[in-house]
């Protein structure tokens, strides 16, 4: 069940039907809770997004709804990920957008990995 105030989990978006297998992804690593693969269209050198495999609209709907073994197995992938692609050493973003107001373009739960160059603050100093 969704967290109040959020849609219903759409089935048809685009993440959901990549994890059913009818939509091809470059595939990063896969294990029983996560999907990760390059984004299709890179704003970094190294792109790629983290999603959880089961119906999760936001980090709220995730976080309120999925099982410690899910979130946990989430984490682990996404520090799996930035291990394999020796992101640690030099540094990474890890990026999450939610709803409209945050950019969110798939209602599917994900964070963006992002690296291979300096990516400067994310929030400038005044």
């Amino acid at each position: 069940m969704p967290v109040s105030g959020l849609p219903p989990y759409d089935d048809q978006n685009i993440f959901a039907r990549i994890l059913r297998g009818e939509i091809p992804c470059r595939k990063v690593f896969e294990d029983e809770w996560a999907l990760a693969f390059h984004d299709i269209n890179p704003q970094a050198p190294i792109h790629v997004l983290v999603i959880p495999k089961g119906p999760y609209c936001s980090f709220a709907d995730f976080s309120a709804a999925a099982s410690a073994e899910e979130i946990a197995g989430f984490t682990r992938a996404v520090g799996k990920v930035a291990r394999d692609l020796e992101l640690e050493s030099p540094g990474y973003r890890i990026l999450a957008n939610m709803g409209s107001h945050g950019g969110q373009e798939v209602p599917h739960f994900h964070v963006h990995l992002f690296g291979g160059r300096p990516l400067g603050r994310m929030v400038p100093t005044a």
